[in-house]
């Protein structure tokens, strides 16, 4: 991510640790307006949530962005519904074809705001082993322990 976003809603800090990320993408999301707002406030939670193509569009599925507490009718919107996201046709086309080979899934990483306008952070992903992630915590590890060692020098 660039440094043109005015705010980050919501992080999947845990999709780095359970994914190896192949690519991202940047995708515009369809909201209602109370869910909008709910968003500036920094309402919204990605854990357990993907995307994945329905129709030969992408949809987000799970992404929970709470009621906006201000507004009118907050009956009508489940916070967990299905949601559009935009994306040119050729970006799309890539993304299914690469989430029907085995083993890859479409991970939202973040939610932030560009320009006034809701965006997500998408990651093409591979799933991670457990041996996978344990040496990649072992690396972590040994990266913090030099750094630490330097910083006394």
């Amino acid at each position: 991510m660039s440094k043109e976003h005015s705010k980050i809603v919501c992080q999947n800090r845990k999709a780095r640790h359970d994914y190896a990320i192949e690519d991202t993408f940047e995708a515009g999301i369809v909201l209602l307006g109370p869910e909008v707002k709910s968003l500036r406030e920094g309402r919204g939670n990605l854990t357990d949530s993907y995307a994945d193509y329905r129709e030969g569009e992408i949809w987000l599925y799970n992404a929970h962005i709470s009621p906006y507490s201000h507004a009118t009718d907050t009956s009508v919107i489940d916070p967990l519904r299905p949601r559009k996201l935009l994306l040119h046709k050729k970006e799309i086309r890539k993304l299914i074809g690469k989430i029907k080979e085995r083993g890859y899934a479409l991970i939202p990483l973040a939610i932030y705001f560009k320009n006034g306008k809701a965006k997500v952070e998408l990651a093409l992903a591979k799933g991670k082993k457990q041996h996978d992630k344990r040496q990649a915590m072992k690396e972590k590890d040994l990266t913090r322990e030099l750094s630490k060692q330097f910083k006394v020098r």
